[in-house]
């Protein structure tokens, strides 16, 4: 196996060539908070948390570290200035949405306790497409999708199929950082009681 020398925060680290920074980092030890990653499904970079910092030859940029592949001799940096402020921003952004679970967590690490903007009377859907994801990739059965575009974005189950794939399945629920999928599940679902009644089962 191939392997390849990087460092991250100072810390000397060898991986197997084609790891993500993401991956590498975590091997090390070194946390980089994400909301939209999940080990089982593609790398996605959707919600832009895993940020990092990485310096080659004097040039400096900013990457997904979920999405970027390791590379020998680079240098990376987790937790910048920059890196950190972009962070709380998203959190910000994210909180008047669903305060509850991931994002709580990663709100008090950044020194967070609310959002100057504006909140929702109910969570709502963060769009990090975990469901999605994992039903097309690993159940290989895409009851749920996408549909619209922009601020008119959001997920659905498709009736036809969530009536008969979902009952049995349902591993998608746990993945959902707001919380909302449930009901979201409930309304696409053409016998909504009914699998209301194995909620928790």
């Amino acid at each position: 196996m191939e392997t390849i020398k990087l460092e991250i925060d100072g810390k000397q680290v060898e991986t197997a060539k084609g790891t993500t920074i993401l991956d590498a980092a975590r091997k090390a030890g070194i946390d980089i908070p994400t909301l939209c990653h999940d080990d089982r499904l593609a790398p996605c970079g959707a919600c832009r948390l895993c940020m990092v910092e990485i310096a080659r030859n004097g040039r400096k940029r900013l990457v997904a570290s979920c999405a970027y592949l390791a590379e020998e001799g680079l240098v990376v940096r987790t937790e910048t200035e920059k890196i950190t402020k972009i962070r709380r921003m998203i959190l910000e952004l994210l909180l008047p949405v669903a305060s509850t679970g991931p994002l709580e967590t990663m709100a008090k690490r950044y020194g967070l306790e609310e959002s100057r903007f504006e909140g929702r009377d109910e969570p709502a859907c963060l769009l990090c497409g975990l469901c999605v994801r994992y039903c097309a990739e690993v159940k290989k059965k895409n009851v749920t999708c996408f549909i619209g575009r922009g601020i008119d974005r959001e997920v659905v189950f498709l009736s036809d199929l969530s009536h008969t794939e979902c009952p049995l399945c349902r591993e998608c629920l746990p993945l959902c950082p707001s919380g909302t999928l449930y009901s979201l599940y409930l309304k696409g679902f053409s016998g909504g009681p009914e699998a209301g009644s194995n909620k928790g089962a």
